[in-house]
């Protein structure tokens, strides 16, 4: 039986990042590996942040909207969302500025867009949060709340 590959696409994503000094950095553009197996999606940082850094890691799928997976603040501090607790996790290493995405058990469903982000990655109050999506004609302009 031929194995199923899953393949994975990186994204680096940085709100806001002042004066380009903070941002993240994806290695390889694509990752396959079997299903059934492990993968590592890396990602490196920059941060002008003095006060720590807070890294997220988001799921694309289709056109679907991006899905929150996880965040870390530093070591395993950080939330995970219940549907990737499972299989998802980072350690956010501030000593090499790493942030690390492993998926084990890969399934097929796993093939996606993956985007690490540096904090900020929305802005407006801390009542109401605004992220702002381009379509990817960059003609229109997606809010989601």
């Amino acid at each position: 039986m031929t194995p199923l590959f899953i393949s994975v696409l990186l994204a680096a994503m940085c709100l806001e990042c002042r004066a380009q000094k903070d941002n993240v950095l994806q290695g390889k553009g694509e990752e396959t590996a079997a299903a059934g197996g492990t993968v590592t999606l890396h990602c490196l940082y920059n941060s002008s942040s003095s006060s720590g850094n807070y890294l997220f890691w988001y799921k694309q799928d289709g056109n679907n909207s991006p899905k929150f997976i996880l965040s870390r603040l530093s070591g395993d501090q950080g939330e995970t969302a219940a549907e990737f607790k499972e299989r998802f996790s980072s350690t956010l290493d501030s000593s090499i500025r790493s942030a690390p995405l492993k998926i084990q058990k890969l399934q097929l469903s796993d093939s996606a867009v993956y985007y690490c982000a540096l904090q900020p990655t929305v802005t407006g109050n801390t009542k109401t949060l605004y992220k702002n999506l381009w379509s990817k004609d960059n003609r229109i302009l997606h809010n989601i709340h």
